[in-house]
């Protein structure tokens, strides 16, 4: 199984795909697609939806996974968040990819077994998980990965697949 882990942004949106064979994981690929603040919002966004649609056409993944939204201080920022997540769904839609949505209390509890999992722990076990030869970089793109990864253990669980 294949899995597409997103996290969403407007400056920088963090992709990886994770394949899952049995219990093995594996980066197939990941990286950031990113944007400047010196784009009008609209062009940022549409760079986000064409270089995404790129990847999914490219890679075919079986499921696309992303993060809520989550945000308790910097309203600002959640704002131009919300809208990257909003392409993705769009484009998630659009290639008609089954797609799995999962806090981010959800996503460190899958990877790290603690929901309340630092940065950095997140970080760490996401490079061993898949054996990376250095962490990712940047943040997002950890970030992207471990939602690739809590994905294929959703998909994989007994309750999900029957939901299917």
């Amino acid at each position: 199984m294949l899995a597409l882990g997103i996290d969403p942004g407007t400056a920088i949106c963090g992709y990886g795909l994770v394949d899952m064979q049995g219990s093995r994981l594996k980066a197939i690929e990941y990286g950031a697609i990113l944007t400047s603040p010196q784009m009008r919002p609209q062009d940022r966004l549409l760079k986000i939806h064409r270089e995404l649609t790129d990847i999914i056409q490219k890679y075919k993944p079986d499921v696309m996974g992303v993060e809520q939204l989550f945000f308790n201080r910097n309203v600002t920022t959640a704002i131009p968040v919300g809208q990257a997540r909003g392409i993705v769904l769009l484009t998630a839609a659009e290639n008609q990819i089954e797609l799995v949505e999962r806090t981010p209390l959800q996503i460190k509890q899958s990877v790290v077994g603690f929901g309340r999992a630092s940065k950095e722990q997140v970080i760490y076990m996401v490079t061993k998980l898949l054996h990376l030869p250095e962490p990712p970089k940047p943040d997002d793109v950890a970030d992207a990965l471990a939602v690739a990864i809590c994905t294929t253990h959703c998909m994989n669980s007994l309750a999900w697949r029957n939901k299917l």
